[in-house]
């Protein structure tokens, strides 16, 4: 206890921090397979990649290598670097483990940079300390997107190293964020637009300042050049694309002009899935009752920060709305990068921006009085309470969504793989009312898949399957001939759904699939997630049910005549 009292009152705040961020962890250690963790992808795509990738034995494939297990030869490239962290965890752990210490190296390192960042440059005071810790944690709990790894959590890490540099206050310490944080965080998912940034930042300096500062320029040019040779596969895709891809044929620039205004507030107010803040309960009337109080005042150098932030973090929203109003579309035929490449992604900056903007602005309220001090710590309390209560077991759970262990069912189909009897490398499979990545995961060879980089050709064929359900639902139609990142055997009746679990009691009445194209494609068994009252029409035959007490689905196992 005498230990414990000699420590300051941050040091006790900073450790409690760490217990909390813990016990927010922990779900994550106790339940193992049974724990709840997010859907949309990540269980549907990112877990199953990594598997498929280890069990292909393809890490160091070659530049023209392929996965034979995905779409009859799926690019290794498709998967990404052998190079990010992330890889390595899933080729050392189990997956779910894998799952589990990625989570927790990100927040730890989300913390640990938001506070570093906080406590060198914007909330500097001893006095404060309660502000930089719990932004801080707060900031570390947010929902991100897991195999997003440190794209964006590792802003606030990266900034603190660049600004240590621009300042000329920059040790060893600095240069070594620079060169680790590629190694776990992407360049296209989130530091193509940070470094952006950065460039902007050098050269408001060279032209506001009239300072060229060259240590800072190089300090951005050798994070680049990290991300190049990290991400050579990504590059030598851009530079040497052997053929067209599906993102060829991507339409981005979709939205009228009013619809394209409530994207705006819709992004500003609520966020995007990918990089969650949770900002709108506490941190948007925060914000706008200290820009409400600074609006009128000679600005300091904290209320102009704050400006300058709650500026840039509506115009980010605007940006990224205004990025799919069909006005571009014209654009964005003449350069096709414009369609394959997201830069309405520079909104993944939100995250920092909206964060940095929480400490500044509840630093600004502290400096009013008491009364505005306990407001703070208020703001501050129940921001890391909403961020509790999004915890994705509590989330997930609550939302009626399977588990680790139910959504991948293991047992069930590996009862299926017996049953057929025949090398997995023998025959294909596709899925319907299910993700194809339960079936990868389980290492069968699947001709659907969901993955936004592979042929065109293949895109074009595996439609002929599919084409008589997508003249049934413009929407469908729209959503694989514009985006097809889900090469899926779609059917009109149930729509954009793929997860129809075993209590779902639904049925499909009237399916029209082209089944010839389907057995030229090397197709031999449909799994199905509900019954197919018309499947003699589609010359498949149901050979027999599976259920399983550990999974979420019934399995209709259909073989094709």
């Amino acid at each position: 206890m005498k230990f414990y009292s000699s420590w300051s009152q941050e040091k006790k705040h900073l450790v409690l921090a760490f217990i909390l961020m813990l016990i927010y962890l922990s779900p994550l250690f106790i339940l193992g397979e049974n724990a709840h963790i997010r859907v949309h992808d990540n269980l549907d795509s990112n877990i199953a990649w990594y598997k498929t990738l280890k069990n292909s034995g393809q890490l160091f494939g070659g530049l023209n290598s392929t996965i034979p297990q995905i779409i009859n030869g799926l690019p290794r490239n498709a998967y990404g670097t052998e190079f990010s962290g992330i890889q390595w965890l899933n080729n050392i752990f189990p997956p779910m483990l894998a799952y589990s210490f990625a989570q927790a190296i990100t927040r730890v390192f989300a913390f640990l940079g938001m506070y570093l960042l906080l406590k060198k440059h914007f909330i500097t005071l001893k006095e404060n300390y309660m502000i930089r810790v719990w932004v801080s944690l707060a900031f570390a709990l947010t929902p991100f997107w897991p195999s997003g790894m440190l794209s964006t959590l590792g802003m606030p890490l990266a900034l603190w190293a660049f600004l240590n540099i621009r300042s000329g206050k920059h040790n060893w310490k600095d240069w070594i964020t620079l060169i680790l944080l590629p190694f776990y965080s992407s360049f296209v998912l989130g530091f193509f637009f940070f470094l952006a940034f950065m460039g902007f930042l050098w050269l408001r300096d060279v032209i506001v300042k009239k300072k060229l500062n060259l240590v800072f320029f190089l300090s951005i040019l050798l994070m680049t050049i990290m991300y190049l040779g990290i991400e050579y596969r990504l590059v030598y895709s851009l530079v040497f694309p052997t053929e067209p891809t599906s993102r060829n044929e991507f339409v981005s620039s979709t939205l009228g002009f009013w619809h394209t205004v409530r994207l705006v507030f819709k992004n500003y107010f609520l966020g995007h899935t990918h990089v969650l803040t949770l900002h709108t309960l506490v941190i948007v009337p925060l914000s706008f009752i200290t820009f409400w109080i600074i609006r009128n005042k000679k600005r300091n150098i904290s209320e102009r920060r704050f400006y300058y932030l709650f500026v840039l973090n509506f115009l980010l929203s605007v940006w990224y709305a205004f990025w799919f109003y069909k006005g571009w579309k014209p654009l964005k035929d003449h350069y096709q990068l414009l369609n394959t490449f997201n830069f309405a992604r520079f909104h993944f900056l939100r995250p920092l921006i909206i964060y940095m903007m929480f400490a500044v602005g509840g630093y600004l309220l502290w400096l009013k009085g008491k009364g505005w001090q306990k407001f703070v710590k208020i703001c501050l309390v129940v921001q890391v309470l909403v961020m509790f209560c999004a915890n994705d077991e509590i989330v997930y759970r609550v939302a009626g969504k399977p588990s680790y262990k139910q959504f991948y069912a293991v047992d069930q189909f590996t009862e299926i793989a017996k049953y057929i009897g025949k090398p997995k490398n023998s025959y294909r499979v596709a899925s319907i009312g299910i993700h194809p990545a339960i079936a990868q995961y389980n290492g069968f060879y699947t001709l659907d898949t969901y993955n936004n980089f592979y042929s065109l050709k293949y895109k074009h064929q595996f439609r002929k399957i599919i084409a008589p359900e997508l003249k049934k639902s413009p929407l469908l139609e729209n959503y694989f001939d514009h985006w097809g990142g889900r090469c899926y055997i779609f059917v009109a009746e149930l729509g954009k759904n793929y997860e129809f679990k075993k209590n779902s009691n639904v049925r499909i009445h009237h399916l029209q699939l082209n089944m010839s194209v389907f057995k030229k494609m090397g197709g031999q068994y449909i799994f199905s997630a509900v019954p197919i009252d018309n499947a003699k029409s589609n010359d498949l035959v149901l050979k027999k049910t599976f259920d399983n007490k550990n999974s979420a689905w019934r399995i209709y196992l259909y073989e094709v005549k």
